[in-house]
């Protein structure tokens, strides 16, 4: 069984690859919390590269808004650049977990 939120036709998957000073810092718990306040599913986690791997689902309203968290000034440490793609959500979560 697969999330409502998921289900919904308007829900979109953001895959994020963040990097700058963004490990050691509180960067996936700030992530995990922001995550959690705007009703997102999900996963965030620290690569070996330095980068952190953030996956979220949810309404495309929120998810725009999660994108705009994550390259501001909010997010802990120093964000320098965000790649990231919006496809299709999944569904395969839930809830929004720091994995990792």
């Amino acid at each position: 069984m697969t999330d409502s939120k998921a289900a919904d036709p308007d829900s979109v998957r953001l895959t994020a690859r963040v990097t700058g000073m963004v490990q050691g810092v509180g960067f996936r718990y700030w992530t995990a919390r922001k995550a959690d306040e705007l009703g997102l599913t999900g996963s965030v986690r620290n690569d070996d590269d330095g980068s952190v791997a953030v996956v979220a689902e949810g309404p495309q309203p929120d998810i725009v808004e999660f994108r705009r968290w994550l390259g501001s000034s909010q997010a802990p440490g120093r964000v320098a650049h965000v790649d990231e793609k919006v496809s299709p959500a999944e569904g395969g979560f839930r809830s929004f977990q720091v994995v990792g």
